[in-house]
């Protein structure tokens, strides 16, 4: 008769962890079966690799979606590795029961296409809402419609794992009785507004709520019942420091984790009386239906593993489902089968992918709720040297080194005092050992202080880690994520989970082929590293990247992989497919640069962008392609790329955008004219890039027209004047005359300050150093009406918020000297000057002026 041992426990648990490792060591099972998908099995063997160091995590996704992922993460200090691990180690048989990951994705996938069938309907509920002027009746979406079920595009298999904070606060309140009443009748005499009553439906979602809680963490449920916000510390208080027998503590969890599920529901099939999927049942926020299906597959896997006559066998699972997996309690065959009849099923792949210990600790996404990794790994890594001693003292060693690289004084004497204060709280607390908390007290109090700020600087690297975990070479790989491996070796860019900048020299092959990769993963969608400002490397030849490697990469690479087995092939193939949808002529020009950054032949993206800047009429769409084409015109000689095709189509795509500037901005609303705006600056970058005399002599001209039109918005016009007026073409005298007549007091105050905003454009300096035009926008501001003045306050802000405070500040001191002094005029220029008087002087004059005029004096 085969034994089985069955050690329930908490996923991503240190203490678990090392309680599996000493029950392994005592009973030598000939097979060990832990929670995790069947699909694991053919790939096992990895994990017993020398090149293999956590933390890792096991992919599965579907084939024709690869987006429907699951991962799987496992640490140094996780149950289910250090099972693993030893059953590969000693000769044992290492298999995962679990529900196949062929019904888990399928499933995954009809709540995910159900959700977007609901989503849809309430966008065309909300939209025929509108269309009928908000009228409600029939045409209301129902209940089923507005109980979206969210599913998102990949899911992770994290039950069980830890929280940052493993308890709930308790509902009471235990607050005063209100000082106004007395026995409810309140003392000024008037009755007391009732209380709501409660809802039932809150209570029966905040009881669902709890139930779930439960059922995701038990230990952590049964730490918190205990007065623990730890589960690893009410574990080792608990378990390890009670019992002598490691097989005692997991009986013992046990029979905690069967008092918890005595009165759970357990459905009898996972289809409807139609013979259907259950959905509902599926979306149940208890997960009880798919507990169930878990757990009955678990079994059926069990059964035949004693079917096969093993000595002895022992089971890795989740705490919660202990008491399932006790053959003593198992319910007949033919159940979990009926249980398990009719499941969808898709066909799935599945490999070993590095993982981070920044990742274990999000709970949500591709986490596994690991609040404390580093901390987690300490302990494990102590525990697993045979010692539980010194776990406090060498924990603050680290602590007080960090802190030394941050620049913080900690001294030896100070981690000695701190690990006494550690422990003496731990004896205030009524617990056998220091914790983390006690740590981070002790260290918060002794190393730094009372600080946090340099604490918080420590926790990124020690509490978390940074740590990224690596799989060998001989690991199944989809072919793209092989050749990408095979290249970071060639170029020597190791992946690794903290953010690194770096900066390539372009001159040479070991830099451009490095950029040339980055380039093409970029186009693969694939975001490995980000083109950052070079600073003082700026110029043709430098690069400057940051490059943080993250585990969703690993999807990335799966999606991308149907684009072609080799990073080149599927960037070139993804290029070619990007040209066929680009939108616009400037995601078209944008596509081309990107191409040539990635060596990658750009003969067809030319053609086509050839074809479609011959038909483009939109001088926005025209304007806006100029840029692209100018730095690949520019900077595309560095990398060896002919440009001839490219100039000529720079060229016609210039000149047919000036031509058509003065008539597409005439007209034009304030959102066009936005956005005509920053389609000519974007231009006017563009240019300034290269030098080009024809093509900016007719730059120049267009913008000189638009200028000159009253019936082109200010916003615009304002622009093409600071234009020409940085550029030369105008001097400041006639820029002067210009503004003084948009901003007079005839003009349409808001067109007045849309040609101010589009004068100043964020620059301050202009005003700062030219007093004459200062003071052109302080009399136009001071001559405001009072009924259009709040109209123009709001406009005005958002001009002036985008200058900088000690600019303002300066335009503020030189504002108050206006009328006092007349500022100095340009050489040449006092014909077109603007007379600044003395308002104080000048006030009988403009009284008796009032008179004649009936106009009112407004002080």
């Amino acid at each position: 008769m085969t034994d089985i041992h069955v050690l329930g426990i908490r996923h991503h648990g240190p203490g678990s962890a090392r309680s599996v490792s000493e029950a392994l060591d005592e009973l030598r099972p000939q097979v060990v079966l832990v929670e995790g998908p069947p699909e694991f099995d053919d790939i096992v063997e990895i994990l017993a690799d020398a090149e293999t160091e956590p933390p890792i995590a096991g992919l599965v996704y579907a084939v024709d979606e690869p987006r429907q992922a699951s991962f799987y993460p496992l640490a140094s200090f996780s149950p289910e590795w250090v099972a693993l691990r030893w059953a590969l180690r000693n000769g044992a048989t290492a298999l995962s029961i679990d529900l196949p990951a062929v019904h888990r994705t399928a499933i995954a996938k009809a709540l995910r296409a159900r959700a977007e069938e609901r989503e849809a309907a309430l966008v065309e509920a909300a939209e025929r809402e509108v269309a009928t002027g908000g009228a409600s009746g029939d045409d209301e979406p129902g209940d089923e419609q507005r109980d979206v079920a969210t599913s998102g595009e990949a899911d992770t298999d994290t039950e069980g794992d830890g929280t940052a904070n493993g308890t709930r606060p308790d509902d009471e309140s235990g607050a005063a009785p209100d000082p106004a009443t007395s026995d409810g009748v309140r003392v000024d005499g008037a009755t007391p507004e009732p209380e709501p009553a409660a809802d039932p439906a809150d209570d029966e979602l905040d009881a669902q709520e709890a139930a779930r809680y439960v059922a995701e963490d038990p230990i952590t449920a049964l730490a918190a019942a205990a007065g623990y916000d730890d589960p690893e510390r009410w574990w080792e208080d608990a378990v390890e420091h009670r019992t002598d027998s490691v097989l005692d503590r997991f009986e013992a969890i046990a029979e905690g984790v069967a008092e918890l599920r005595r009165d759970r529901e357990r459905p009898e099939s996972a289809l409807t009386p139609d013979g259907t999927l259950d959905l509902d049942a599926l979306e149940n926020p208890l997960g009880e239906l798919m507990t169930e299906l878990r757990e009955a597959s678990m079994r059926k896997r069990l059964r035949e593993v004693i079917k096969e006559g093993h000595e002895r066998v022992v089971v890795v699972c989740g705490a919660w489902h202990a008491p399932a997996l006790d053959p003593a309690s198992f319910p007949p065959a033919a159940r979990d089968n009926r249980v398990l009849r009719g499941l969808p099923k898709t066909k799935v792949a599945a490999a070993w992918t590095p993982w981070t210990s920044s990742r274990l600790s999000y709970r949500s996404g591709y986490g596994a709720g690991v609040a404390s990794p580093g901390w987690y790994r300490h302990l494990f890594e102590h525990w697993a040297s045979g010692t539980d001693r010194d776990v406090e003292t060498t924990w603050l060693v680290r602590v007080a080194r960090e802190l030394r690289e941050q620049g913080v004084d900690a001294s030896t004497a100070s981690v000695v005092e701190a690990a006494r204060l550690a422990t003496a709280l731990a004896a205030l607390r009524g617990r056998p050992s220091a914790g983390l908390s006690e740590l981070d007290d002790a260290a918060l109090s002794v190393l730094v202080n009372g600080d946090p700020l340099p604490l918080s600087l420590v926790h990124e690297e020690l509490v978390v880690g940074r740590e990224l975990g690596t799989v060998p070479e001989s690991a199944p790989l989809v072919p793209l994520a092989a050749d990408l491996a095979a290249q970071q070796k060639s170029t020597r860019l190791k992946p690794s989970a903290s953010t690194q900048k770096i900066v390539l020299d372009l001159r040479t092959d070991a830099g451009l082929r490095r950029s040339v990769l980055l380039h093409r993963l970029r186009l693969l969608g694939i975001g490995w590293g980000v083109v950052v400002d070079a600073g003082r490397t700026g110029g043709t030849f430098k690069e400057a990247w940051e490059l943080s490697w993250e585990p969703e990469l690993a999807v990335a690479l799966v999606e991308a992989s149907v684009h072609g087995t080799t990073v080149l092939g599927a960037a070139e193939a993804r290029a070619a497919e990007r040209a066929r949808e680009a939108g616009s002529l400037q995601a078209l020009s944008e596509l081309l640069e990107r191409c040539l950054l990635a060596e990658i032949p750009v003969h067809d993206t030319v053609q086509e962008l050839a074809r479609r800047a011959a038909v483009q009429s939109d001088v926005s769409e025209l304007l806006a392609a100029i840029e692209p084409l100018a730095r690949v015109q520019r900077y595309g000689t560095v990398r060896g790329a002919a440009s001839d095709e490219v100039r000529a189509i720079l060229d016609a795509t210039a000149v047919r955008a000036f031509v058509g500037l003065p008539g597409a901005a005439t007209g034009i609303d304030d959102d066009a004219a936005l956005r005509l705006r920053r389609t000519m600056e974007s231009a006017h970058r563009g240019l300034s890039l290269i030098d080009e005399a024809e093509l900016s002599a007719g730059w120049w001209q267009a913008l000189g027209i638009v200028a000159d039109r009253d019936t082109i918005p200010g916003l615009v016009v304002g622009r093409a004047v600071r234009m020409l007026l940085d550029a030369g073409e105008l001097d400041r005298g006639v820029v002067a005359t210009r503004m003084s007549r948009r901003l007079s007091i005839a003009a349409d105050p808001c067109d007045a300050a849309g040609w101010l905003d589009g004068f100043l454009a964020g620059d301050a300096l202009v005003l700062v150093h030219d007093p004459q035009l200062l003071a052109i926008v302080d009399a136009w501001l001071a001559g405001a009406r009072e009924e259009t003045f709040d109209d123009l306050l709001p406009l005005l802000r958002r001009t002036f918020a985008a200058f900088e405070k000690p600019e303002r500040a300066l335009i503020g001191r030189q504002v108050s000297h206006i009328g006092t002094r007349a500022p100095a005029m340009p050489s040449g220029e006092a014909s077109e000057a603007v007379v600044v008087v003395d308002l104080a002087q000048a006030a009988p004059g403009i009284s008796a002026v009032a008179r004649l005029t009936g106009w009112e004096v407004v002080a």
